[in-house]
């Protein structure tokens, strides 16, 4: 992979970082996020500014040039990619390596004096402004608004913004209308006092509406704001999208409705100059309430005083806890998910055994052709992950033609994918090996195994925070002086986006809320060895409620129940180092597969994927 030759574009930069005709004054530093004026993690080709003047394409990452340096800040996912990717330009600042400065103090290190930091305040969510700028002000230098993206003046072939149809999901998958949504939002309103609430999270506006978009890849979101009052609702979208009768029907645009739900539909543009307004309306005590990570203009279009900031948004949480036709529509996208995948992989064991023919895309692309033959497939719920060999140490490597291997019979194969059903997103990692995994390479499997097996088993009371149990992921291989440089696991969306808010486990963060049952996360410890091999192992998991013998101080306890049923391949074992209550995990584990996707397969009329099926689930048997 060839990194992108960045010399010309930074001197553009550069000389607009001067110019009159874009900043007030010139600014000695530039700024430029990952997100999108929505924070977004996924973004639209039009808002890929960062990859566009690093050439480095991860989904996190802030570049920072300066007159004489550009530096990337990113985080261990994307080491080894952001390496590759970028030329000598650039810098690359390794986050969570005690040695990494961070971007405060690496500007106030090589700023000249009173120096100014220009950013988009679209861009930059409001609780990192904060941040920045009150370190750079103690240090001499200011922050300040760039009202026109510095990157969008030099980015000539800049694509445009999607505007795509949209979906109407009815309460068969939803669970919920819309009204009753926006109902419950204004009682948590009314709790806490305020008139009005920001929607600024595209995932947000999405579930609240009960509406879904194809505008940015693998996420079925699509682009607009929302306003929600006490008697009026505001949704700030573009497009003759809104025209279409089937939207018009499901939000009753034309329907005779009381003044509560009439929804106001407004230009996507007007979304800063109508907050203004809100803002410029309040009478004392009368407060407005947004994500403290809304972007730092939408924040200050509303007056310090009427603020209500908080990290996490009433939507976010409600979103996160599935109800019962959620939770069932994530069990149906599963089990069509795991018959996908016992294809893949039968069909894999076919070709790549006998032929060594098929290619880390082929096998990419057929992992995609499986899935779209099942009902309700929309499109992928990420970019696949599909890596052999050294590849597979690469934690989100995406295969593209200079870097296609040939999956072999002597090497590791990593495959993680996923997909959006209309009911339901899926995310499962599975390594294998087509001949004979080596001592060492079953040695390492077998260690993030039993760290995937003591989060997907933990029991753990009520109100207990996700990062509490990545640690248990962690133990076996940290044991051995192994690890891994990724969290153990995100929440994943409801035919929404594949990570979502606001629970996790990760040691990342301390941020995150409570577990409580309905909220679906990942399982998926790791070990990667640089230039050699990568091993991960992930379950999509539901938070239950547990059965526990005593229930101290009556606060019930909860645990994991596996929604991804694929087989975990058996050959990359090593029995001797599980526990006998590890390899009952094991085996029960592949009892649910071989019930649930047995059963799925024969309807299908999938026979050979059924028998690959039962032969990968034959129980492990440990020498006592």
């Amino acid at each position: 992979m060839s990194p992108k030759i960045t010399t010309e574009l930074l001197k553009q930069l550069r000389q607009v970082m001067k110019s009159p005709k874009y900043v007030q004054e010139p600014v000695q530093a530039y700024i430029v996020p990952s997100g999108d004026a929505h924070q977004s993690e996924y973004i639209a080709p039009c808002d890929c500014r960062r990859a566009f003047i690093s050439g480095f394409d991860g989904s996190a990452g802030t570049a920072i040039v300066t007159e004489q340096h550009a530096a990337m800040w990113t985080d261990g996912r994307y080491f080894l990619q952001a390496a590759h990717q970028m030329d000598n330009n650039w810098t690359l600042m390794k986050m969570g390596l005690k040695d990494t400065p961070t971007q405060e103090d690496w500007l106030v290190s090589v700023l000249p004096e009173g120096s100014k930091v220009g950013v988009d305040p679209f861009i930059i969510p409001a609780d990192q402004w904060k941040r920045m700028s009150k370190a750079l002000r103690s240090a001499g230098h200011d922050l300040v608004p760039v009202k026109e993206n510095l990157i969008d003046t030099i980015w000539t072939d800049c694509p445009q913004r999607p505007c795509k149809p949209l979906i109407m999901l009815d309460p068969s998958y939803t669970g919920v209308s819309w009204r009753d949504k926006i109902v419950a939002l204004r009682s948590k309103m009314a709790e806490r006092k305020v008139l009005w609430f920001v929607v600024t999270a595209l995932d947000e506006v999405a579930w609240l509406f009960n509406l879904r978009g194809s505008d940015v890849e693998y996420n079925p979101v699509f682009f607009a704001y929302a306003v929600i009052g006490m008697n009026t609702i505001r949704l700030f979208i573009d497009g003759d999208r809104m025209m279409d009768p089937a939207v018009r029907e499901h939000l009753q645009l034309d329907s005779t409705l009381e003044p509560e739900f009439k929804i106001q539909v407004m230009p996507y543009g007007s979304i800063l100059s109508e907050l203004q307004a809100v803002g410029a309306g309040l009478s004392p005590k009368e407060k407005v309430w947004l994500s403290d990570k809304a972007s730092y203009a939408l924040t200050e279009a509303i007056p310090k005083a009427y603020r209500y900031l908080t990290p996490y948004t009433p939507i976010c949480i409600a979103k996160a806890v599935k109800n019962a036709s959620e939770t069932e529509g994530m069990r149906r996208a599963h089990i069509k998910d795991a018959v996908a995948l016992c294809e893949l992989f039968n069909w894999l064991e076919k070709e790549v055994v006998p032929k060594g023919t098929v290619t880390e895309i082929i096998a990419a692309d057929k992992a995609e052709e499986f899935r779209s033959q099942q009902k309700d497939f929309v499109e992928l719920s990420f970019a696949t992950i599909s890596s052999t060999g050294p590849n597979g140490a690469i934690i989100h490597y995406k295969p593209v033609p200079e870097t296609n291997r040939t999956l072999s019979v002597n090497e590791i194969y990593l495959l993680d994918s996923g997909a959006q059903y209309k009911d339901g997103t899926t995310d499962v990692t599975r390594t294998m090996h087509f001949g004979i995994p080596s001592a060492y390479e079953k040695e390492c499997f077998t260690y993030v195994l039993k760290g995937h097996i003591a989060v997907s088993a933990a029991i753990f009371p009520n109100g207990t925070k996700g990062h509490l149990l990545d640690s248990f992921a962690r133990s076996a291989l940290w044991d051995c002086g192994l690890d891994y440089l990724h969290g153990t696991g995100h929440g994943v969306g409801s035919f929404l986006n594949v990570h979502e808010g606001p629970c996790g486990i990760s040691y990342k963060t301390f941020a995150d809320e409570p577990l409580e049952a309905g909220m679906i996360v990942s399982d998926e410890p790791g070990y990667y060895e640089d230039g050699s091999f990568g091993v991960r192992i992930e379950n999509v998991v539901l938070v239950i409620p547990a059965e526990t013998k005593y229930n101290f101080k009556n606060r019930g306890s909860l645990t994991f129940e596996p929604l991804t049923l694929v087989p975990i391949q058996t050959k990359m074992i090593d029995v001797n180092l599980l526990t006998q209550k590890e390899c009952n995990w094991v085996n029960d584990y592949h009892q649910k597969c071989r019930e649930v996707i047995g059963a799925e397969l024969e309807r299908q009329g999938r026979h050979e994927a059924l028998r690959w099926l039962i032969q990968e689930t034959e129980p492990l048997i440990r020498v006592q």
